[in-house]
């Protein structure tokens, strides 16, 4: 039975391992705010040049020093002023335009921080008089660095792993009071460690994940002052100190060898884990959008029900394997507990979900729907996993009050007892054998519950729990539905990429000066009315002007196509403002290049077309 109780913990570890290596390697995802119009729009070709390029986000947003970066139409990064909110409004930033532009197609590249800590990020392009030709070519990239934002997200899921846990102990040992507490301190001792470590590997890299730069740049002086300056490096300073708080408490109480009362030690216990929790619910998504004060105290709520909860059962695991007999007032105390702790998640779930979609068409047409589904799915187990562990609890607190219980001989036979024995006293003659009272039947008890079983019900809800703290952590990375679903309806950049579908794609029709490239632009390469641009390059990668350029577009798996895109020259480059994209998936472009009346080629490339 221990092999097998061995093998599980191990799984779990495993499991644990497995996600936490997913996590770090994931895509960063989209935070909370997103562009909801730029001006100048985007493609858009200007007759006079801008003084500025301001963009409008569905919530305020903090700048950076480089939040914005222009580009002319040769490449070169333009000299800007330093980028600001346009008066009174936090959800804008703009930057201001030197006086003149020469005319041709500029990009700007940008990158804000989102009012719940996230950094976003995008491009678009603008045209002064006419579009041309861009030697930039696809926007710059500003999505960040790969490494900054694994290292990042890998900190945000140990901090939330070790509070759940740090959290859950001590609401535990108040609430529950297990007959022996030696076995968690060593737990919550590595616990509070490595979410200090964490919290400072946070504070660190706050800066570089900003800013999109190598993790190198954690410890410059400059970047630890932006992050200090900033709303989410006070919270996590103010978490820092908390725990720094407590722990020094803690050592002082244990060198006295003090032990409060039990009222002085649940508030304690109550008042450092709400200030704890509000380090994380006033730095996150409830901090920016609708009814912030209400949200804010919700997710706190939920915060520190879910570390009662998933943190206690790792504490109890951990009793269940030390103490023998089963601590039968230990699991009824914890019962209460974790019942609590699912009806306040179930209350602040559903008002956080509500507050995060906005419709239910997004809890499928969005990531942070279709996260939070899966969310759902794993409390679902969660929960099926805590109805076996509330069975077993049940039936072990039954046999212990059965146990317990002194069996009593009944009334009947103790009176039928005493009258023999005074009619054996009565009678004459020689003494009778007294007759001997009959044996009373043992009661009726119930069967005792397997500990392992309970054991192992316990370890199921720990093992599932890790999937639920994986998902949480992504939720609060992930751009809720409702922001996603109103910055679509305004046709605006929502993740850190262009929306245009570039593609670059190489020729050579065998002839002299007949090669070159054709860079090809679908926006915003999405299903329905989509803009085709073209431009040739010739071999000394130059505009190149060619007589004949015809682009179509298949979709092998369906069976369409080729459909004309129709694109006329427009002096200096090819398009179509009216082209139709009908189903999403992977097409097929092709390209036929004429470069003399002689001389043409066909090439092709595959092209991504969303939904």
């Amino acid at each position: 039975m221990r092999d097998g109780h061995r093998w599980l913990r191990r799984l779990t570890l495993l499991g644990a391992g497995f996600l936490l290596m997913l996590l770090g390697s994931a895509a960063p995802a989209s935070a909370h705010a997103a562009v909801r119009e730029s001006a100048p729009g985007d493609g858009t070709v200007q007759r006079t040049a801008p003084r500025h390029v301001t963009l409008t986000f569905t919530e305020s947003v903090g700048l950076l020093t480089d939040s914005f970066r222009v580009y002319d139409p040769r490449n070169h990064r333009l000299r800007t002023g330093p980028a600001d909110h346009a008066p009174g409004r936090s959800d804008t930033a703009r930057v201001t335009l030197p006086a003149k532009l020469a005319k041709g197609t500029y990009t700007v590249a940008w990158r804000v921080v989102s009012a719940d800590s996230h950094p976003v990020s995008g491009a678009l392009t603008f045209s002064v008089g006419k579009r041309t030709a861009t030697a930039a070519g696809p926007a710059p990239d500003r999505t960040g660095n790969p490494a900054t934002t694994a290292l990042y997200n890998i900190a945000r899921y140990l901090a939330y792993l070790s509070v759940a846990f740090l959290l859950g102990t001590a609401a535990f040992v108040a609430y529950c009071r297990p007959p022996a507490t030696a076995a968690l301190r060593t737990p919550a001792l590595a616990a509070a460690c490595a979410l200090m470590t964490a919290t400072a590997a946070l504070l660190l890299l706050r800066s570089p994940y900003e800013r999109g730069t190598s993790p190198a740049d954690a410890l410059s002086l400059s970047s630890l002052a932006h992050t200090a300056s900033t709303r989410p490096g006070a919270l996590l300073l103010a978490r820092l100190a908390l725990l720094l708080l407590a722990a020094g408490a803690v050592a002082l109480l244990r060198a006295r060898r003090t032990r409060l009362p039990r009222r002085i030690t649940l508030a304690a216990v109550a008042l450092f884990s709400t200030a704890l929790a509000l380090t994380w619910s006033a730095a996150e998504h409830a901090s920016a959008g609708l009814q912030v004060p209400l949200a804010i105290t919700s997710a706190t709520l939920h915060l520190l029900a879910m570390a009662a909860w998933l943190g206690g059962l790792a504490a109890l695991l951990r009793t269940l394997r030390r103490a023998a007999p089963a601590p039968v007032a230990v699991l009824t105390r914890f019962s209460r507990m974790a019942f609590a702790s699912v009806t306040v998640l179930v209350v602040t779930g559903v008002y956080q979900s509500w507050r995060g979609l906005g419709s239910w068409q997004a809890l499928t047409d969005t990531t942070y729907g279709r996260t939070l589904l899966a969310k759902l799915a794993a409390v679902t187990a969660l929960l099926l996993a805590a109805a076996c562990s509330r069975t077993w609890t049940t039936r072990l607190t039954r046999s212990a009050a059965a146990a317990t219980a002194t069996p009593a001989v009944p009334s009947r036979v103790l009176e039928q007892a005493t009258a023999g024995a005074a009619a054996t006293v009565r009678a004459p003659g020689p003494s009778p054998v007294p007759p001997r009272p009959p044996k009373p039947s043992p009661p009726v008890r119930p069967p005792a519950a397997p500990l392992h079983l309970l054991r192992r019900s316990v370890l199921a809800e720990a093992a599932v729990s890790v999937v639920v703290l994986v998902l949480t952590t992504l939720l609060t990375s992930t751009l809720p539905g409702r922001a996603a679903t109103e910055a679509a309806d305004a046709g605006t950049v929502t993740t850190g990429i262009p929306r245009a579908s570039v593609t670059t794609i190489p020729f050579d029709t065998g002839a002299a000066g007949g090669s070159g490239t054709i860079q090809i632009t679908l926006d915003p390469g999405r299903v329905g009315r989509n803009s085709v641009q073209a431009v040739v390059y010739g071999p000394d990668g130059g505009l190149a002007a060619i007589p004949e350029l015809r682009l179509s577009l298949t979709l092998p798996t369906r069976r369409i196509g080729p459909l004309d895109t129709r694109i006329t020259d427009r002096g200096g480059y090819w398009s179509t403002n009216a082209f139709d994209l009908p189903l999403p998936g992977t097409w097929t472009l092709k390209a036929t290049v004429r470069v003399t009346d002689l001389d043409q080629v066909t090439v092709s490339a595959p092209v991504r077309v969303t939904g």
